[in-house]
């Protein structure tokens, strides 16, 4: 078609510019960008290389892939890129210049940080459930259980399941049973118990006053008299269990007080008559020569009157005597009495008649016979009242 003027006019040219050929510009990877539009910009694009949308993401695989990828070239002018005459493009505005490539690997370091973070994380919650989760055979050790308030909160707090007052674990507890300690033994479970100890011990020489003192056993005795209580350190015996064997012993109505004449308080400090001591057998047989008495014959005991010790023999308190056999109990008070006797001025006596309780003052630790008599063991002075 001819214009007025005589030229003729030039074809309708797309909106979208101007291809190579003269065609429509192309959008990206020389694809049409469709009629009427620009095609999209290509850092855009570079955007989206790091990411499949029809893949699975794996920002760990993606990441390492643009660590790994070589750089693109940067496009120069003159240069025409997707059917359009590109820019000319600097090292810093296209991302290329120094430092691009450290840029693009850190990226890469954070997101696997941050990756790995998250996945710690997830083992963290997981391993937490896993043991707040009541398992059938609990975890050594594992002694409190808890269960969540009442109202279903999240607050968790110890709290008491069924069986805890029979030590078994109740259904709440998630399994395990609770090993509670056994209790002590009372004093009469003492008494009837043998002690392991060497006969030949001889110990420290520390002897150490029991704390505590234990009132008359008789206020309104005629004398009062006051002792102390000591015990050779590292004996292995219970200090205090002795200590109370004395004054049990001593404040019996069948032992030394004599319907009122006398009474015995224990004191631990300040003034006494005497110190009733439990030591080994070497230290015994120390303090008894003193007072000129052998105990190493026999591994006896004594009472070392130049002294103000009465001395048991560590040995023969924990274990007794073939005279008294299994009648431990009975052997220690008398052996205490025997002894406290010596201090209060009583002799040895002998056995009185066939078949009778022997006197407590009678050597009843190293026999119950004697001439031919044989009386049975006795462990009080006054074994009628």
């Amino acid at each position: 078609m001819e214009r007025r003027d005589g030229r003729v006019p030039a074809p309708d040219r797309p909106r979208g510019g101007l291809g190579p050929a003269g065609g429509p510009a192309e959008g990206r990877a020389g694809g049409p960008a469709g009629p009427g539009r620009p095609g999209p910009r290509q850092d855009y694009l570079d955007a989206f290389d790091a990411f499949d949308a029809f893949d699975t993401y794996d920002p760990l695989r993606k990441s390492a892939e643009s660590a790994d990828a070589p750089e693109r070239a940067p496009t120069v002018p003159g240069q025409r890129s997707g059917g359009r005459r590109a820019r000319p493009v600097s090292p810093a505005a296209s991302g290329k210049g120094p430092g691009h490539g450290r840029s693009r690997q850190g990226r890469a370091r954070s997101l696997l940080g941050v990756t790995s973070a998250a996945l710690v994380t997830v083992l963290v919650v997981l391993l937490a459930g896993q043991l707040a989760r009541p398992d059938e055979e609990d975890a050594p050790g594992r002694a409190e259980r808890f269960a969540l308030e009442p109202d279903g909160g999240a607050d968790a707090r110890p709290m008491p399941t069924e069986g805890d007052d029979e030590g078994e674990a109740g259904e709440a507890g998630g399994g395990g049973d609770v090993v509670e300690d056994e209790p002590e033994p009372d004093y009469d479970e003492l008494m009837e118990t043998t002690f392991p100890l060497d006969p030949d011990l001889t110990g420290s020489g520390e002897l150490v006053p029991v704390a505590g003192s234990e009132p008359a056993s008789d206020p309104e005795a005629v004398t009062l008299l006051r002792y102390r209580v000591d015990v050779e350190e590292g004996l292995g015996i219970d200090a205090e269990f002795f200590a109370e064997v004395v004054h049990r012993t001593l404040s019996d109505e069948r032992s030394w007080g004599n319907a009122g004449e006398r009474g015995f308080a224990r004191v631990s400090e300040g003034d006494y008559d005497f110190v009733v001591t439990l030591a080994s057998p070497g230290t015994t047989a120390d303090w008894c020569a003193r007072s000129g008495l052998d105990t190493t014959e026999d591994n006896v005991s004594c009472n070392s009157s130049s002294t103000d010790r009465v001395m048991i023999n560590a040995w023969r308190f924990a274990q007794g005597s073939e005279t008294y056999g299994d009648e431990i109990a009975d052997y220690r008070r008398m052996l205490v009495n025997h002894e406290v006797g010596h201090r209060l001025g009583y002799g040895h006596a002998l056995c009185p008649g066939e078949g009778a309780l022997a006197p407590v003052m009678m050597q009843q630790t190293k026999f119950l016979t004697i001439d031919g008599v044989t009386c049975e063991a006795n462990a009080w002075p006054h074994p009628g009242n």
